[in-house]
């Protein structure tokens, strides 16, 4: 398997591999410009977006700064908005349902390390896929974790740090987040 296959397997590969070194540059190059395109410009913004990820509805809009990986593997539904340094490393498939919204400094984070500090030292790592359902809101500096699936109808409290998936109809918080209480 090349380095690019085990990555989206979520087995162990190399980053510094040259094709996934130069898919990042080529995505940093894209980003580059979206992030220079003015606020005002949303149909240039759109298509730019539409472009970069791997899938998009129609509707859909992100504030600068925002930064990715690879963006390939990111796919977002209808009505999508995504509010300032939003980050998305998206060394898995992220799947982020209908009328969902980011709010400012929100990382949702597929890549990870292994535990094992001498593994580790050796630069390998892994990739699990996020996924986010439909009408879920993100609160502020709020982290998404490896592997985790939210679904329908979640509000993330600000700050919150999400280390394992939650269903339906919830408001989660704290670190780590818990239910903090149904969405009525």
């Amino acid at each position: 398997m090349t380095e690019l296959e085990k990555m989206l397997a979520g087995e162990l590969y190399f980053p510094s591999d040259k094709l996934l070194t130069s898919m990042r540059k080529a995505c940093r190059k894209q980003l580059d410009i979206l992030n220079a395109t003015c606020q005002t410009e949303h149909k240039r913004r759109t298509q730019l977006l539409k472009a970069l990820f791997g899938s998009t509805g129609k509707r859909l809009y992100i504030e600068s700064s925002f930064k990715c990986d690879y963006g390939d593997n990111i796919h977002v539904g209808e009505n999508f908005y995504a509010n300032f340094n939003c980050v998305i490393l998206d060394a898995a498939k992220v799947t982020i349902g209908d009328n969902c919204m980011i709010a400012p400094q929100v990382g949702i984070y597929t890549a990870t390390h292994p535990i094992n500090a001498e593994q580790r030292a050796t630069g390998i790592e892994f990739a699990k896929p996020i996924t986010l359902g439909d009408n879920c809101w993100i609160g502020g500096n709020a982290v998404i974790n490896p592997g985790v699936t939210l679904g329908n109808n979640v509000v993330v409290a600000s700050g919150a740090v999400v280390t394992k998936s939650f269903g339906d109809n919830v408001v989660i918080g704290g670190n780590p987040a818990r239910v903090i209480k149904p969405v009525s």
